[in-house]
């Protein structure tokens, strides 16, 4: 399979680099001249534009900071869409807005292309093992061609319906996380602020009701003091901006979104919005005079299961939904 890639950044490398390390052929392009060097130092070949990048290719992924970034990289003079080939599979791995990329996607089948919808989760760690989830969002036809790459970056993948709904589901999870970081960032404020040992809070959070996939990452490299989770303030507004934007959509009176927006607004003001976005801490950090750190904990998430090919998950479903 000859695959382009088209977005280098935190995430894109590492899917790039799960892609290059698994064999496939691979090109990629970037606005970043040394996030392409570490490509092709890894086997990758380059390319000087998305138009050069998408011709002959069987897949184009692209994997980038926003909506109309992805526009722009589509539709531009020098775009994917001005080479694109007819059975060409487009995968939008950015997370994105829903309408946007059935717009793109559209623009993509009028070319004979078949797009997909699929963007990850699961932090820069899991992506740079190969680890992480991918959800996809497509005919069932194209799902199916793309999962040999999308296994190469992914361990667990998720046929998630039409195009579209993987962006949903996407950016659905997204606030979940958001806050659930929020939450424990006042929790171990609490704790700190109580007397009471952080390291021991953090495994009875780990071993208890409370404890979650943000809790077993975030809140270690809070308590590290690095707060590098290789994500911003900036990005966790887009986030919620898309997820209030589906809600409007759907028509769903939101109450706690709104009040996470608020918060990242402020921490983004104070501290800039290129900042990690688990240092929001500092924000009750600064209120209290609480300084949220504990010894023994990683300055930055490594996955430490071993890389393991991907496959398919299959949605619970009753007996008589599966006849």
């Amino acid at each position: 399979m000859r695959i382009g890639f088209i977005g280098l950044g935190n995430v894109g490398s590492k899917l790039a680099g799960s892609l290059a390390r698994n064999g496939f052929d691979l090109t990629v392009h970037d606005l970043a001249p040394e996030a392409v060097a570490r490509l092709t130092a890894q086997g990758a070949k380059a390319a000087a534009s998305p138009a050069e990048l998408a011709e002959g290719k069987d897949l184009v992924i692209t994997c980038l900071p926003s909506p109309a970034a992805s526009a722009a990289v589509m539709e531009a003079p020098d775009g994917v869409l001005s080479t694109l080939a007819p059975g060409t599979l487009w995968a939008e791995m950015s997370t994105t807005d829903a309408e946007e990329v059935k717009r793109l996607g559209a623009r993509v089948a009028e070319a004979g292309g078949q797009p997909i919808d699929c963007p990850v989760s699961g932090g820069c760690h899991r992506a740079a093992t190969g680890n992480i989830a991918i959800f996809a969002g497509c005919e069932r036809a194209a799902f199916e061609r793309a999962l040999p790459a999308l296994s190469a970056m992914g361990r667990r993948i998720l046929h998630t319906g039409a195009l579209g709904s993987a962006s949903v589901l996407k950016v659905v999870t997204n606030y979940l996380a958001t806050a659930n970081l929020l939450s424990l960032c006042e929790a171990l404020t609490t704790t700190e602020r109580a007397g009471l040992d952080l390291g021991t809070a953090y495994e009875a959070i780990r071993i208890s009701s409370g404890n979650s996939f943000v809790h077993e990452t975030e809140s270690q490299v809070i308590l590290n003091g690095s707060r590098d989770i290789n994500f911003t303030m900036d990005l966790v507004l887009k986030d919620l901006g898309l997820f209030e934007g589906v809600a409007a959509r759907a028509g769903v009176p939101l109450e706690i979104a709104p009040l996470l927006s608020a918060i990242f607004r402020d921490g983004a003001e104070r501290f800039g919005p290129r900042e990690w976005s688990p240092n929001i801490i500092r924000r009750l950090e600064e209120a209290t005079g609480a300084r949220v750190t504990a010894p023994g904990f990683p300055a930055e998430m490594v996955d430490d299961e071993p890389e393991e090919p991907g496959g398919e998950v299959h949605p619970r479903r009753s007996a008589e939904a599966a006849e």
